[in-house]
């Protein structure tokens, strides 16, 4: 189902380790009143999604001049998984979206299996653009089947969401 268009469930949360102590964040917290780029990937420390988080990394400044107000990363696992990864990989800037209990990938539909692999169920790669809560534009890997034999990864590439993206911010 196309997300494109709706609001963003403001109750979707997600936990967070904060400083050692648990934090539970909502959609509302992390969406409200910003431009947003969220991209999904089906797992830390996993070979394609690992080149894909610093690569946003190295964009983000590229990404607020554009107009982008944050860029977040989510991935089905949890908080504690999420914060070794960002640390082990220097992420500073990109904030991470812990969707451990899958609610964001359910919401937008990107759910898919991976058991093939020994991944259980995790989120297909893709990017929305949420504007003040509102999915303004999702790209999605092709092929969003469960235990896809192949692992796409052009259109969610950063330099392919900021070509896509640099328009759409100055229109």
């Amino acid at each position: 189902m196309n997300k494109v268009g709706e609001i963003v469930p403001a109750d979707l949360k997600w936990n967070f380790r904060v400083d050692g102590e648990w934090v539970t964040r909502t959609a509302e917290d992390l969406f409200d009143g910003k431009k947003v780029i969220v991209f999904s990937l089906a797992g830390a420390f996993t070979p394609t999604c690992g080149n894909q988080l610093p690569g946003f990394e190295a964009k983000y400044d590229e990404f607020r001049s554009v107009g982008i107000d944050q860029v977040f990363c989510a991935s089905v696992n949890d908080a504690f998984v999420m914060d070794a990864w960002f640390a082990e990989q220097g992420i500073t800037k990109v904030q991470s979206i812990p969707d451990g209990n899958v609610e964001l990938t359910h919401w937008t539909d990107m759910s898919v299996s991976k058991t093939d692999v020994g991944l259980g169920c995790r989120s297909w790669r893709y990017v929305m653009y949420i504007n003040n809560m509102v999915v303004e534009q999702i790209w999605e890997e092709s092929g969003h089947s469960d235990n896809c034999p192949d692992d796409p990864y052009e259109v969610t590439t950063p330099e392919s969401v900021l070509e896509k993206i640099t328009p759409l911010m100055a229109g």
